[in-house]
């Protein structure tokens, strides 16, 4: 057997401090910390806690040189751990999981700390919700009171700043004032297809495709995209859209189409759809969810190992979910955008491997319920009038 180090992994000394008991005993009150090393790799979803010497053995060994186990100079006992943990890789079949998803993100091209950032930013199981409640910090009140002031909203310069007209609104002025983050969706009431087809074909369908090669081609959207090479793919959990079945789907841009997917679980939809959200219920009854998913590969083909690439894919989601919103408020429908999901979760929903592929937001779109029975930010009264 072969054996290498995985691709992508970085270390961090992580220290905790508790009570000294020995210091206790003598009747003293003191503090002691320890301080844990850990191993974090692109391809893992966890850290990995390793000795002196394993970290000093994954720092010796080659990422791309196979190695015989044979010739490791380091007893058994600290290598064997690493390998089972995924942080070596080995050429045997017995170990080839590891080995797989670590050549996957070899060939992804990412730039290393933005490789980890992704990996170790993922949510699974987590219930935003409830922390927040747990923890009073569900208004902005809360939030003063817990945190203290936020730094100032505006940051001021010296001079003497020189006012610019105040131009006269227009159509387009009041549609963005109507732009407001729905929560209170009507859960009893479906949008047409046609609204969801127009939305799509505003926001995420090409308008054009430009044919470079037999295998090349490039998409022309309404949304910018870092080099023009638009890598975020759109999934849908739709609960309520006149003419198309509940359930899951991805949509094809140049197609301009949806295909029904398989259901991973069960569960009634908004329990999945609560749960991809992290909790969020205000979230989860919207008529249908737009699941933004990035196809890494795309981005990294032409900015390999580029520091500002993962930068870009995370401007492409947002310029995506603006867009979203400008077309849903011109119809009349509500919308929302939140970045607070459990991306491992959400990737189990749609058979996503979290390698080549992993969401990055969800959009959802529907109707605004007629009772505010969750707070929204409109402080204009724009949305909702004051009784």
């Amino acid at each position: 057997m072969k054996l290498r180090r995985c691709t992508t992994v970085m270390f961090e000394p992580r220290e905790e401090v508790g009570i000294d008991f020995n210091a206790m005993l003598a009747g003293r009150t003191e503090l002691s910390t320890t301080i844990t090393w850990f191993a974090l790799a692109a391809h893992l979803e966890q850290a990995v806690p390793v000795s002196a010497a394993q970290r000093e053995l994954l720092g010796s060994l080659g990422a791309r040189d196979w190695t015989e186990a044979g010739d490791i100079n380091c007893p058994p006992a600290d290598w064997q751990p690493l390998l089972e943990a995924g942080l070596l890789i080995a050429d045997d079949e017995q170990h080839a999981a590891h080995r797989l998803r670590d050549e996957g993100m070899r060939d992804g091209h990412w730039w290393p700390l933005a490789a980890l950032t992704h990996r170790h930013a993922r949510w699974s199981g987590v219930n935003s919700a409830a922390q927040m409640r747990d923890s009073n910090m569900v208004t902005a009140k809360d939030l003063r009171r817990q945190l203290g002031p936020p730094p100032p909203a505006v940051q001021v310069h010296p001079g003497t700043y020189q006012p610019l007209p105040v131009v006269e609104a227009t159509e387009y002025d009041r549609l963005l004032e109507r732009r407001t983050t729905c929560r209170n969706f009507d859960a009893a009431r479906s949008i047409g297809c046609a609204q969801l087809a127009q939305l799509l074909q505003r926001t995420v369908k090409a308008q054009a495709v430009v044919q470079v090669d037999a295998d090349t081609e490039f998409l022309k959207k309404n949304v910018p995209s870092g080099g023009g090479l638009h890598p975020t793919e759109t999934y849908l959990l739709v609960q309520r859209v006149d003419g198309l079945a509940p359930g899951l789907y991805h949509y094809h841009p140049v197609k301009h189409a949806l295909v029904a997917l398989p259901r991973q679980c069960e569960r009634p939809l908004q329990e999945v759809a609560d749960a991809m959200l992290s909790g969020q219920d205000w979230f989860a009854n919207a008529a249908a969810h737009l699941v933004l998913v990035p196809r890494f590969a795309r981005t990294n083909w032409k900015y390999r190992n580029h520091a500002k690439a993962y930068r870009a894919l995370l401007l492409d989601v947002g310029h995506i979910s603006q867009a979203v919103y400008m077309a849903a408020t011109e119809r009349g429908l509500a919308a929302f955008v939140t970045a607070a999901i459990n991306d491992v979760d959400t990737e189990a929903v749609f058979a996503l491997d979290g390698v080549t592929q992993s969401p990055i937001a969800i959009v959802g779109i529907g109707w605004r319920g007629d009772t505010l029975d969750t707070t929204e930010f409109d402080p204009n009264n724009v949305v909702w009038a004051q009784s």
